[in-house]
């Protein structure tokens, strides 16, 4: 069954020409899951499955432990079955491996059988090194599934979700559904998924705030937006109701700094969007909000917001008595400042 994906036939590449990513992955005599991000992994094995399933609906899979593995058990698992059922292996939990698992991978994996396919499931560390060299020296593919933890890679992530379904959603609501539930790798590709099956046209950030406006990061979202374009009344509004609805201050106050970190950032460099986003590896999108935001603004105007939102970053953490009326002073001065463009 690998075989007839066309990964039976590999010459040896290097680890980079091996890597794939989660949404391509198919079933290969041998393939490697690396990366501690658990939603990505599932994600590629869901895949895997199906595609293996498309082959054979009556496909034999195996689960296997590599923390408890028996010396043998990958070789049983391996062996011809007596209908002739396609087989998926599922080794999981390489982190943990014990030495017979490595001592029979490592053997498989040197002479791996094409009708098989052999999913080798590794959440990150440096057990079984000697194992991963080898399979990435090998040719075999590797799906990397590292966190997601800059705002810009979740805003491409969820690009990459909507134009895999064919739907559209505009470049400032992929800002607002990464503010409204980005914390959660999981929970935004549930929300990718929520918003391309219930739209029923574009998604701008009107859908999203119907959708997930009652999240704190959103709230956070519109309290930043708002204190940043000087709107000093929208801005002192939203975050009272926030607070009166119970929302932690925290999340608001970072928010609103790590919008004016993208103004300081993006005010110093030169050159088109496309350039600017390489160089500070961010995305260009993010880079063209961020110059439309900037203009006007002094780097004195910028320096007195910056300092504001520190001071009450450091008074909601626990030096002020009234944190509420630390942020409520901090979106004055953002606002004025703002204004004063």
């Amino acid at each position: 069954m690998a075989a007839r994906s066309g990964a039976g036939a590999r010459e040896p590449r290097s680890s980079a020409a091996n890597t794939v990513d989660f949404r391509n992955a198919s079933p290969a005599p041998v393939l490697l899951i690396a990366g501690p991000e658990d939603y990505l992994a599932a994600r590629a094995l869901d895949r895997i499955r199906r595609e293996a399933r498309s082959v054979d609906p009556g496909l034999e899979v195996t689960r296997l432990e590599a923390a408890s593995y028996g010396a043998g058990e990958l070789l049983l698992a391996a062996s011809p079955s007596l209908f002739g059922e396609c087989k998926l292996i599922e080794a999981h939990g390489l982190e943990s491996m014990n030495e017979d698992f490595l001592k029979d991978v490592l053997a498989y994996v040197a002479s791996p059988d094409p009708d098989i396919v052999l999913v080798l499931r590794h959440g990150g560390g440096t057990r079984g090194k000697k194992l991963l060299d080898a399979l990435k020296a090998s040719g075999a593919p590797v799906v990397d599934c590292q966190p997601l933890k800059r705002d810009a890679d979740k805003a491409a992530f969820v690009a990459a979700e909507f134009k895999g379904s064919g739907r559209r959603i505009e470049r400032d609501a992929v800002d607002a559904l990464v503010a409204a539930v980005g914390s959660s790798l999981a929970e935004l590709g549930a929300a990718c998924s929520q918003l391309q099956l219930d739209a029923t046209s574009t998604v701008d950030v009107a859908t999203v705030e119907k959708y997930f406006g009652g999240r704190v990061e959103a709230t956070a979202f519109k309290v930043a937006d708002a204190a940043l374009s000087g709107r000093s009344a929208q801005a002192l509004s939203a975050f009272r109701h926030a607070i009166e609805t119970g929302v932690d201050p925290v999340p608001i106050v970072a928010a609103i700094a790590s919008k004016l970190r993208t103004l300081a950032k993006v005010a110093g460099e030169q050159g088109s969007a496309q350039s600017i986003a390489r160089s500070l590896g961010m995305q260009p999108w993010l880079v063209e909000q961020a110059q439309r935001d900037i203009r006007g603004w002094t780097p004195k105007s910028l320096a007195a917001a910056i300092r504001a939102v520190a001071e009450a970053d450091a008074e909601v953490k626990g030096l002020a008595r009234d944190p509420g009326y630390a942020v409520e002073r901090a979106l004055a001065v953002v606002s004025a400042s703002a204004r004063a463009r």
